[in-house]
């Protein structure tokens, strides 16, 4: 007998199990570590990576009641939150610099946080707790509103082509996230080496209820807008590379207002 000819698009059944992708402000890389990196996630993973309930991709957050981040570091403590933090260079540095705050990390990549870990063990660093996970949808479900002392977001992706730009991070919807979390006169403080974005952060940021440019004032010509580089913040490769392109390093500082 004949096989049947396959359904064409218009009469074919839906596949119950198909997952939609909301879209992201990264792109998931190799999960292929290296000897060190094992040899750290086997070691570290357990005590400092905190395991949150995933939505129905590996990286995204499932709505939940939010975490008891006192509970989570065994002490209560100002929170400082960083979404991105690659392998960890300017996270540990940070978190060394601020023993009395508890600093939570947002990375999708495995080795990247397995380099992170072993960075952490090697400088002695335990104020630290990574989540595996989307940084905007963890800010979402894992934090009180008001809760957050600083958010920290240092080079983010560009996203350069026009088609992209939905998927930049700071954008108006998740600058009121943002605010949302933040403590009164918490800071939110972003870094870029690509003028583009900086200009582009400036705009949505500038225009957000409730935040304020910490360096903008027209009646001084001097506070531009554009911050100090922040002191704490270590010169990392990534940043190395960028000023050894020819490109500038743009600091913003934001401040929840209402």
């Amino acid at each position: 007998m004949q096989n049947p000819a396959p359904e064409t698009p218009s009469t074919a059944t839906p596949r119950p199990d198909r997952v939609h992708r909301e879209v992201v402000s990264f792109v998931r890389r190799s999960a292929r570590m290296n000897a060190s990196q094992e040899k750290a996630w086997q070691a570290w993973h357990s005590s400092r990576v905190v395991p949150v309930a995933q939505g129905q991709t590996e990286t995204s957050v499932a709505p939940q009641p939010p975490l008891d981040w006192a509970e989570v570091f065994g002490r209560r403590a100002p929170l400082l939150v960083e979404i991105g933090s690659g392998t960890g260079e300017s996270l540990v540095s940070m978190a060394r610099q601020h023993p009395q705050a508890n600093v939570v990390a947002f990375e999708v990549f495995q080795p990247a946080v397995a380099s992170t870990l072993g960075r952490m063990a090697r400088e002695g660093v335990d104020n630290v707790r990574i989540v595996m996970a989307d940084g905007q949808q963890g800010l979402e479900h894992l934090f009180e509103p008001a809760s957050i002392s600083e958010l920290w977001l240092f080079f983010a992706d560009p996203w350069h082509k026009s088609r992209h730009h939905k998927r930049r991070l700071v954008s108006p919807e998740f600058a009121q996230l943002v605010r949302s979390r933040l403590v009164t006169d918490g800071r939110w403080r972003l870094a870029t080496d690509w003028q583009d974005y900086a200009e582009w952060m400036r705009e949505v940021l500038d225009a957000a209820p409730g935040l304020v440019n910490e360096h903008l004032d027209p009646a001084d010509p001097e506070h531009t807008g554009w911050a100090p580089r922040l002191e704490l913040r270590p010169l990392t490769k990534y940043e190395r590379k960028g000023l050894a392109a020819g490109r500038t390093i743009r600091d913003l500082t934001y401040r929840k207002t209402s």
